[in-house]
């Protein structure tokens, strides 16, 4: 992506404008794809001695044909753009470096108090806002 920095403001206002807390910690996806499981492996370990969560890898299925192995690095934080942008900057060029695809990050809304969402059960979902 050629302005992060722009993403992630955009996405920041886009939770705040839904009504998220803005003083809540966020878990922050970077998400990772290549189809050679041992590329996406070494990247990993690299991401994980940079102080991120690793989840497992994963074989994901394209509708339109192919596979290819996921994963996401995680970091619980505030939501500041530009410690954001930093870690998405970085990752994308470690990323590079391996030969692997960086698919930039994502969020979750917090909500304020317990129970006090905005959202309806029916509209409510659990994937990532990127």
């Amino acid at each position: 992506m050629e302005n992060w920095k722009e993403f992630a403001e955009d996405t920041i206002a886009a939770l705040m404008e839904d009504g998220s807390d803005p003083d809540a910690e966020y878990t922050i996806e970077h998400h990772f794809y290549h189809e050679d499981f041992t590329k996406l492996e070494k990247l990993a370990v690299e991401v994980f001695k940079l102080g991120f969560e690793v989840t497992d890898a994963e074989e994901v299925e394209f509708e339109e044909g192919g596979s290819a192995w996921v994963f996401d690095a995680i970091r619980e934080q505030s939501l500041d753009a530009d410690t954001i942008t930093a870690d998405a900057v970085k990752l994308d060029q470690l990323a590079q470096k391996f030969g692997v695809d960086y698919d930039g990050w994502g969020t979750y809304f917090e909500g304020g108090e317990e129970g006090d969402d905005d959202f309806d059960d029916e509209e409510e979902d659990d994937e990532p806002r990127h």
